[in-house]
């Protein structure tokens, strides 16, 4: 027998309090029969894992609690639990693939992310943690769920956007697509109902959820409130933000939406959408338009560029590049030292990174270098890419209005392509586990 036939059978639920074996005899001759209390049950297997009830539970409780929070009328909990237990058999799908490909998240890139988190709330990490603990959610769990957010984004990078590839031709006609149909520039705030249909769906199947969408579209036009039929019925990732996709420039919106929204009120709900991956309802909440000149504020700069492995420590890298800033600091020229120091390819040119736009960079390099002076120096700063010492050498304002567009439908394009791909990633991905949901079964 299977290992997960043998669990099926054997855990369907784990239990406490039973019968008491400190005294066999005494017990059976005189012990009324206590009542069995279930302390937790087993309610999803996916592959060798499962998924229990008092996890499910403890997801729930935060969603519900994060829809009052938003003012959002929540479904009901079955409802909410259906919706969450399909994200978290996904979601433990992905991390087992990450875990077998060897993805993993350190210790140390888990604590700068969790003080960058702290940091952009306005607190400190004690702080941060006394929040959590307040409001119900356990450190070490937030940790752990931090954790996992990391490693599904970096597999989602690693297995789908770095193999997205947009070419020259697909941006042009892209522009001149936007040409064509005007509006460019126009902004359209959207709320949004997904109701997905499997890839190997069968036309019975489609039907099914076909009526489902009618159903949730039939509720909104009957005056029920978008965000709690989309809490109920959308298995789009917004769905528990009351399907709030907020504002989306029209090029970073889908062409089957864009052309749905374009000729709508505020307020006012498209047909149903059929789209690949299943039937869509829109809601446009506001619009605006009008395209101004991009002016971007752009620094040039260059860096010495220390990476860590298993023979440089944290600590070494940083040591190195405190003794090459003490040497800069006595007038040690820069690219010199670059050319002989730094592990970049930035490393032949002096270390010279060119004119960088905002988010050409990873947030701890640009906030660094942001709060420098033109010719000044920084620290040692940590990167995901290693240690570096960061110098700007000027800064000026462009009008980046015709690379912004090209940029924008770059971006737009690859947003996209890869939005769709990973979503039949992780169908395929799914396809293939083992899963069993028992989240109907009573004991």
């Amino acid at each position: 027998m299977s290992f997960r036939n043998l669990l099926c059978r054997l855990l369907p639920c784990i239990v406490m309090y039973g019968l008491l074996l400190a005294n066999p005899v005494a017990h059976a001759q005189n012990a009324k029969p206590r009542a069995i209390v279930t302390v937790d049950r087993i309610i999803a297997v996916v592959n060798e894992e499962v998924i229990t009830e008092k996890e499910l539970a403890a997801r729930v409780d935060l969603a519900l609690r994060q829809l009052r929070q938003q003012g959002t009328p929540p479904p009901s909990r079955e409802v909410i639990q259906r919706q969450l237990l399909e994200r978290l058999i996904n979601d433990r799908v992905q991390l087992q693939h990450a875990r077998e490909i060897g993805l993993r998240i350190s210790d140390s890139e888990l604590d700068r992310a969790l003080d960058r988190i702290a940091s952009e709330n306005r607190l400190s990490l004690p702080q941060m943690r006394e929040a959590l603990e307040k409001d119900g959610v356990p450190f070490t769990k937030f940790r752990d769920d931090i954790r996992n957010e990391i490693t599904l984004s970096r597999l989602r990078e690693r297995e789908v956007a770095q193999k997205i590839v947009v070419t020259d031709a697909e941006i042009e006609g892209f522009l001149r697509n936007q040409e064509t149909q005007g509006g460019r520039g126009d902004e359209y705030n959207v709320s949004h109902i997904l109701v997905s249909v499997p890839e190997s769906a069968t036309p019975e199947q489609i039907q099914v959820r076909r009526a489902r969408a009618e159903d949730a579209l039939a509720q909104i036009k009957g005056g029920a409130d978008f965000r709690q039929v989309a809490a109920a019925f959308s298995d789009a990732p917004e769905a528990l933000q009351g399907g709030l996709i907020g504002w989306r420039e029209s090029d970073r919106l889908p062409g089957l939406f864009l052309d749905a929204l374009r000729p709508l009120k505020a307020g006012e709900l498209t047909a149903l959408l059929r789209s690949p991956n299943g039937f869509h309802i829109l809601r446009l909440n506001e619009r605006r338009g009008g395209q101004a000149p991009l002016m971007v504020q752009q620094t040039h700069a260059r860096h010495i560029l220390i990476k860590t492995n298993e023979l440089i420590s944290e600590t070494e890298a940083r040591n190195r590049l405190t003794t090459l800033k003490e040497r800069l600091d006595n007038k040690a020229d820069f690219a010199e030292l670059a050319r002989v120091h730094s592990e970049d390819a930035s490393a032949s040119r002096g270390g010279d990174l060119g004119w960088l736009s905002p988010n050409d960079t990873v947030p701890e390099f640009e906030q660094t270098m942001n709060a420098l002076k033109p010719n000044e120096i920084s620290p040692p700063v940590r990167s995901p890419f290693g240690w570096h010492l960061i110098q700007v050498l000027e800064r000026r304002t462009k009008d980046m209005s015709s690379e912004g567009r090209r940029l924008k439908a770059q971006q737009a394009l690859r947003d996209r392509k890869t939005d769709e791909a990973h979503q039949e990633w992780v169908r395929q991905l799914r396809d293939r586990a083992y899963v069993e949901q028992r989240l109907e079964e009573k004991i």
